[in-house]
């Protein structure tokens, strides 16, 4: 008499639609965290692109030269540098939250906001002097001046964005999309009516809309802060500012600088 199998036989219909359904379920769980992020990412873009749109509502065509150069510059130079270098938290919180090191998580964010912040100092004075940079470069005089005029109202954002990102790391390593994905929505509605008086409301013209930009950046870093301190999502997570984030900033470098060149 035949011995009865140790596991039971599935034929290939049964196989085919368990994988299918495995398939299903990873699926849903990648979307689950990536369609949030896509989001949030093109609301911070919708940021900058309205502003310009506000500007170009303005008469003759310098303002919105101006403002453009001056964007393009900004995200080359200095936007798109501290997305690539705060992408080494995606290593290094990952680790830390896989392996329940929540002390550790919080230690390499704050370090990466410390490094950021620095970086953005000569970033700063580059920007400072982009207006006098393109006019000797040969860029129009007048377009020239009105960049560097721009990209000055900038330079607050940039500090703000030296926030964000590696906030925006620390929440995402922990799967915790959905309030960046409301902040950064809620970020965008607001932007929009206070571009809209800095523009056309105070007098400061297109040099309004980049000012906008720096203060809806900040608002945002507002509301993660907020987030972070208030919710008991962040509870394990959340460390208190230590002296100890100025160390080992080399380890954070040496994973930040490859991914901002691999951005940049």
């Amino acid at each position: 008499m035949a011995e009865a199998p140790l596991l039971p036989r599935k034929d290939q219909g049964d196989a085919a639609e368990e994988g299918a359904g495995r398939w299903r379920s990873e699926a849903g769980k990648l979307a689950y965290l990536a369609l949030p992020m896509v989001a949030v990412s093109l609301s911070q873009y919708a940021v900058q692109v309205s502003s310009n749109m506000m500007v170009g509502h303005l008469p003759g065509v310098l303002p919105l030269s101006s403002a453009a150069i001056a964007t393009s510059l900004a995200s080359v130079s200095g936007f798109s540098l501290l997305i690539g270098m705060a992408s080494a938290l995606e290593t290094l919180c990952g680790q830390a939250y896989g392996a329940r090191q929540y002390h550790t998580l919080g230690l390499h964010t704050y370090r990466a906001i410390v490094t950021l912040l620095v970086v953005c100092v000569p970033l700063s004075l580059l920007w400072a002097f982009m207006g006098k940079i393109l006019a000797l470069i040969g860029q129009d005089p007048l377009i020239a001046h009105g960049a560097g005029r721009y990209i000055v109202w900038l330079i607050p954002g940039l500090f703000a964005n030296a926030v964000i990102q590696p906030i925006t790391k620390f929440l995402q390593s922990q799967s915790l999309t959905t309030p960046l994905l409301l902040s950064s929505v809620a970020t965008l509605a607001l932007h929009v009516p206070l571009c809209w008086v800095m523009v056309f409301r105070t007098g400061m013209g297109y040099t309004g809309a980049a000012l906008a930009i720096s203060v809806s950046y900040w608002l945002n870093v507002a509301m993660l802060v907020a987030y972070i301190v208030m919710s008991s999502s962040c509870k394990e997570t959340r460390t208190p500012p230590t002296i100890k984030a100025c160390r080992g900033v080399g380890v954070f470098l040496r994973l930040a600088l490859p991914s901002a060149l691999m951005i940049w």
